[in-house]
């Protein structure tokens, strides 16, 4: 058998090859830091601190007796009730995620 050999380049070829190794390098470098790029903007998204939305969950608030709900309303990031408790207006708030209680703020007739 004989074995074939292979010509060296002449000095324009090298060029060339010198030439597409160097383009192949910055698309390879670009590519990359495409990527990481990519995976940066997913990982901050994911973990930053605002967390993620409040799963579905039944939850039961005992109102007082012959209490009635007079409107509801988001404000903010609170959830606000408005009731009529015996002729007193009270207005209470629960965190819109986690649903506790964040306040009650009561509405009396002065004597």
């Amino acid at each position: 058998m004989t074995d074939a050999t292979i010509p060296e380049p002449t000095q324009e070829q090298a060029a060339l090859i010198a030439r597409v190794r160097r383009m192949m390098l910055i698309a390879g470098l670009t590519s990359a830091l495409a990527v990481a790029v990519v995976l940066i903007a997913v990982g901050y998204r994911f973990y930053r601190g605002e967390g993620s939305p409040a799963a579905a969950t039944d939850i039961t608030a005992a109102l007082p007796k012959g209490a009635r709900i007079v409107s509801t309303g988001i404000a903010g990031d609170r959830l606000v009730v408005t009731l009529d408790i015996g002729g007193a207006t009270e207005i209470r708030t629960f965190d819109a995620k986690t649903l506790k209680p964040a306040g009650k703020l009561r509405f009396v007739s002065e004597p």
